[in-house]
Order: C-alpha cells, then structure tokens, then sequence
C-alpha cells in the first residue's frame, strides 16, 4: 500500500514533467495518447487507495518534530474520489475542445501533473504535508489560467498568484502557531486539542482566524474573491470547469483540516471568530449571486456563481453543527458536477459558435438541444429544484442553522440561502428558456444543427446525469458522510 501511494500522488506528477519536456511527443494523436494513458493510471493507482481503506506513509522527517507524510482517511477519500470523476471527465472533453487552442502539449502536460498534486493534497497527513501541496497546487495551476498567453490571461494569472500567496502566507504564519499551541499537527478527527493557552486565547484565535482567511482566498470568500471571476473565464473551459469544481475547494479541505482535525470545533463555538466567520460566508454568499445575475458574458457569470457557492459550503461549516456539515460535504460533491457541467456546457457553446455572452445564446438550443438539455439540469441541480442534487445539500444548509440556535444566523442564514437560489434561478434559467422558445424573430429556416463532437457531449451527460442522479438516491453518500461527522463532533 505504500508502494501505491507514492504511485497514485507522484506516478501522475512525474508523467505531466515527462510529456512536458520530453522533444518526441509532436503528433497530436501521440499526445492524446500518453496524456489520457498516464492519467488514466494514475487514477486507478487513486482508486486502489481509496478502496484500500485507511493507511500511512511516512515519507521525511526534519526540524525534529515537523514531518511530511501520507494518511488516507474516510474524509480524504471522499474528496479524491470526487476529484477523479470530474477530472476525468473534464480530461476527455479536452481532448476535442483543445483543437482550437496552442500550445495543447503545455496544457496536457500540466493537466495531467496537477491531479497528482491534488492527490497529494487528498491524502496529506498533516498541516505541513498539506501546505507543501497546497503552494504546489497554486503554482501548476498557474499555466492552466495563463494558457493562451493574452495580456488578460497573463493579468489573471498574475492576479491569482498574488492572491493565492497572500492566503498562503496566512496559513504559514498560523502554522507556526499551531506548531507550538497545538497537541500535534497531524489530522486527528475531532481535532487534537490546544495546549499552554492560558491568557493567551485571543492571540490563538486571532492566528485561527487569519488561517481560516488565509484557505478562503482559494476558496473565494469575501473579501478575498476578486481573483475568481477573473482568473477562470480566460482559461480554457475545460480547465475552469476544474478550476471552480475542484482547485476552490482545496481550501474547503484546508479550513476543515484545521478546524475538524488540528484545533477542534470546540475551541470556535461561540466565539468572535465563528460569528465573523458567518458574516464573510453569508455576505460571499449573497454577493456573488447578485454579481453572477448582473453579469453578462457567460463564463464571467459562472464564475462569479461559483464565489457564491462555495460559501454554501463554508456558511455550513461555520455553522459548527453535525447536520449543517453534512449539508457542507453534500455541496461539496454535488457542486462539483453541477459547476463542472456548466462550464463545459459554455465551453462546447465558444467551441461551435464562438458566442461568449448571454445575450448571443438566443436560440443556442435549437441548434446545440443536448448540450443545452445538460447545462439545463445542472441550472436546476444548482438552483436547488427537487429531486435534483442541490436541493438535497441546501435542505440539509437550512435545517443545520435553524437547529444551531446561533442568536439571528439561525435565521438569516436559511433567508440567504433562499434569496440566493432565487438569484441563481435568475441568472441561469433565461438561458435556457430563450435557448429553446427564441421568438417568432428567431431565423427557424437557417438553423443549422452545432452539436460538437460525441467526446464532448458524453461528459455533460454523464455530469448533469450525476447532478440530478445524487440527488434521487442520495442516501450511500449521507450514510458515508455520517460516519465521518460523528468521529468530528
């Protein structure tokens, strides 16, 4: 097993370097080739962890007690196995939609390294293994945003490292706190408790909440958003469907480490830090979806959703109730469909038409139905109409804050909640109804069919199938999740 996971974080790591500068691969159809084998091995290396059940692997030690290794727990599963499904979906709708973008081996090469980066992160024993993953994660997505090299591209990418490492930094200090306050920095369910804190609570929770600011810059908590809606509408569509499926909820995974697993929920309850933290998350929350609805170039909008989303998430986490954290993880796999979905869907609209804003996909349903078909369930996963997915996770969101009995978020939080979904109900459902009732404008005797290629649409299928399918038969998950919940609280 130790053998595996070294294969399943550094087979794919050490694969992108090789298909990256290596001078034979030139032939389009070779690159496929070995970018698609190398990824698909490393993915069943993924799997045979996962379904290995918990294991170490203890990989260096240095500066005594601080150590760099390996522990495969119920809760990093969760996330890689999230992570392989999107990935390889996005991979192989790539493989068709590249062909109109440079430099593809560039991109192949990086595509196929950072899901190695993003194992390491999923199967990190400790707040300094995560670390070291985390500034990789944010250095090998980086080509991802600049991959066409525009001035705006360059711009964004400059945006999203000066971001990402001032978020960084925030963690790095809090580490070294941690290191000194902390029982051990090692992931521990239910966190390993604070020691030596006497009269020194408010400089623990002042470094708790700095690191909680410092994961939500990828993550695209106010006030630490604005690199989101920036970065990932110029990157290729396929990488933003994994930037804002996956890449942002790396910082999920790094406030739940520390919080769950380091320092312990008991330590926030109740505190200024929890009731900030509710202030960011709601305020994120409301924000990007009135951002999203004004917002008219397509991806832009997506984008800015995402900023609004992920609060979904992190509101539930802040909430510090076992029902609410269930909510939490249950958005956390069904955004990642649904957002993933989207993306691609707007990514196959620029492919076959070149149409980037919303007021140019009158009729685009006509022309491109299948494709249009998914992005419309997604729309509805996300919105949060049953039986689909979201409403699902959003059900679980409110009924957490009503049972917190935290003094107005109790409340305010499940309004929020509803007036966001109505929000996202309005910047995502007229594409839909123009795209299939245009007017009796619309040209019906020049339509001309744009469905792109089968490698594209079997992807959005099967994401906006998934979308709709985890919220039908929800129950395996919520059963799973439970059992990871309990050993926290």
């Amino acid at each position: 097993m130790n053998v595996i996971i070294c294969l399943a974080v550094f087979f794919p790591i050490v694969c992108g370097l090789l298909i990256l500068f290596f001078p034979g691969l030139k032939k389009r159809k070779e690159l496929l080739f070995v970018s698609l084998l190398s990824l698909v091995v490393s993915m069943l290396y993924a799997l045979a962890v996962i379904a290995g059940g918990e294991a170490e692997l203890h990989l260096l030690r240095f500066g005594g007690s601080l150590e760099v290794y390996f522990h495969v727990d119920p809760l990093g599963r969760l996330f890689a196995v999230v992570i392989t499904v999107v990935w390889l979906m996005a991979g192989i709708f790539s493989c068709e939609y590249m062909k109109h973008e440079k430099e593809e081996k560039r991109y192949f090469a990086f595509y196929v390294l950072v899901y190695g980066v993003l194992m390491g992160l999923c199967f990190s024993g400790n707040l300094v293994t995560y670390y070291m993953f985390y500034e990789m994660m944010t250095l090998t997505t980086l080509p991802l945003i600049m991959h066409n090299k525009s001035r705006e591209a360059i711009m964004a990418g400059l945006k999203y490292l000066f971001y990402s490492l001032c978020g960084a930094y925030m963690v790095l200090f809090g580490i070294y706190f941690l290191n000194h306050y902390a029982n051990t920095l090692d992931f521990t369910a239910g966190g390993s408790g604070l020691r030596a804190v006497e009269g020194r609570s408010t400089l623990i929770l002042v470094v708790i909440f700095l690191m909680i600011l410092g994961f939500g810059v990828k993550a695209g908590m106010f006030p630490m958003h604005a690199w989101l809606p920036t970065a990932h509408p110029v990157a290729p569509a396929p990488a933003s469907a994994v930037l804002s499926g996956l890449v942002v909820k790396m910082g999920v995974l790094g406030i739940i480490r520390v919080i769950f697993y380091v320092v312990g929920p008991d330590v926030l309850r109740g505190t200024w830090v929890q009731t900030a933290w509710l202030v960011l998350t709601l305020i994120t929350v409301f924000m990007g979806s009135m951002l999203a609805y004004r917002e008219k170039v397509m991806k832009k909008r997506l984008a800015y959703s995402t900023v609004s989303q992920i609060s979904y998430i992190l509101f539930g986490l802040a909430l510090l109730d076992p029902e609410a954290m269930t909510g939490s993880l249950l958005h956390v796999v069904f955004h990642a469909c649904i957002k993933s979905c989207l993306f691609l869907s707007a990514g196959a609209v620029i492919y076959k038409t070149g149409k980037i804003r919303v007021d140019e996909l009158t009729g685009i349903g006509k022309e491109m139905p299948v494709t249009v078909w998914c992005y419309t369930f997604a729309s509805l996963a996300l919105v949060g109409i049953p039986p689909a997915s979201g409403f699902i996770s959003k059900w679980y969101l409110a009924g957490g804050s009503l049972e917190s009995g935290i003094p107005v978020f109790s409340w305010l939080g499940p309004v929020i909640l509803l007036v966001s979904a109505l929000l996202t109900a309005g910047y995502l459902l007229p594409v839909t109804v123009r795209g299939f009732l245009p007017g009796a404008d619309y040209d019906y005797e020049g339509l001309e069919k744009k469905e792109p290629a089968g490698v594209m649409v079997v992807p959005l299928i099967i994401l906006a199938g998934l979308s709709v399918l985890l919220g039908v038969f929800p129950n395996p998950l919520t059963q799973y999740l439970t059992g990871i919940i309990q050993a926290l609280y």
